[in-house]
């Protein structure tokens, strides 16, 4: 069960390429009156794969529009398909969408801000600067990028913060150095991060090594990124004969929903840690995916949030759920 989901119809009114594999999407709601949203707000979108229902979360582009809302979704051949749902979409296409929500809080008041964005990342990042800049608050941000030809709205940031935005292309050999970067942040620093998991556990080991408080560091995740590639794996449910498999296109979550055992969930971002079980044995290997667990934790591998984390080969879990409990 999602606790506070309303889902509206709306339209697919343009798409435009911003670089090679990412395209933005502007979609406007049936009954829409452009209210602000808060920075690092997010909608759902219902797509079809496998003639099957799903969600996916896209970040919403910059501050609210009378346009509509903003979305860019990068094509990754290695997803679970959402983005070639998205890909193969044209203009005048209907969607049913949810309403935006936050999970990235924002302190305003602090006196130094560093954004950091990988990627597709720059996506929710990009509403925080536009929002700090024009409060005039001292602000950089640090967009890491394969190359500048992959980096969507740079020329937008570029003219909006000029020298406080700093590129950092792997091809021209100017890679992040986080350890270097928040050690040069003075304390009170507040910093709003978004990119891949493997870039977000190194920014916490980063901040947290600086000598910053954790809770300074917030930040925005890909609930589908993870350490290991995302492929079919298996699930066996403890005391039962039952042993499902997890395509790589469909998350553990919603195969054991459709299989009739329940497991509560929330946010399906890896965030809340709602749809957290208990995991019995490991054949192969977890990618935890959630930013849910502490490091040990996921090393203990004793849960995995259903949403989003996955596995190589077979795990045995227990949801509590008893055929003769119900």
């Amino acid at each position: 069960m999602r606790f506070i989901e309303t889902w509206i119809p709306a339209t697919l009114v343009a798409t435009r390429d911003l670089a090679p594999g990412i395209r933005e999407f502007l979609i406007l709601p049936d009954q829409f009156d452009g209210t602000a949203y808060p920075v690092g707000s997010h909608i759902n979108v219902s797509v079809t794969i496998d003639g099957l229902p799903e969600t996916r979360s896209y970040s919403l582009v910059g501050e609210a529009s009378p346009r509509g809302f903003r979305i860019a979704v990068r094509r990754a051949e290695d997803s679970r398909g959402g983005s070639r749902y998205m890909w193969q979409l044209a203009p005048g296409a209907r969607l049913d969408i949810t309403r935006p929500a936050s999970l990235l809080a924002v302190d305003w008041a602090r006196e130094n801000y560093c954004l950091i964005a990988g990627g597709i990342g720059i996506t929710p990042i990009l509403g925080a600067a536009q929002a700090l800049a024009r409060r005039g608050a001292d602000v950089t941000l640090h967009y890491a990028v394969r190359s500048r030809t992959d980096a969507a709205y740079l020329d937008d940031l570029a003219k909006m913060l000029g020298e406080r935005l700093v590129v950092h292309a792997s091809d021209e050999g100017r890679r992040l150095d986080l350890d270097a970067l928040f050690g040069s942040l003075p304390q009170g620093a507040l910093a709003l991060f978004c990119g891949p998991m493997r870039m977000l556990d190194a920014a916490r080991h980063a901040w947290i090594g600086a000598g910053h408080p954790l809770p300074d560091l917030r930040y925005e995740t890909f609930g589908s990124s993870g350490t290991l590639p995302t492929e079919t794996f298996r699930v066996r449910l403890k005391g039962t004969d039952v042993e499902l498999e997890i395509p790589r296109e469909r998350s553990m979550l919603d195969v054991l929903n459709a299989s009739g055992h329940d497991v509560m969930y929330d946010c399906k971002r890896g965030e809340c840690g709602l749809c957290a079980i208990d995991v019995v044995e490991v054949d192969g290997e977890i990618d935890h995916r959630d930013v849910f667990f502490s490091d040990h934790q996921k090393q203990s591998n004793q849960k995995i949030c259903a949403c989003v984390s996955r596995a190589r080969g077979t795990i045995t879990v227990d949801t509590l759920l008893r055929a003769d409990a119900v």
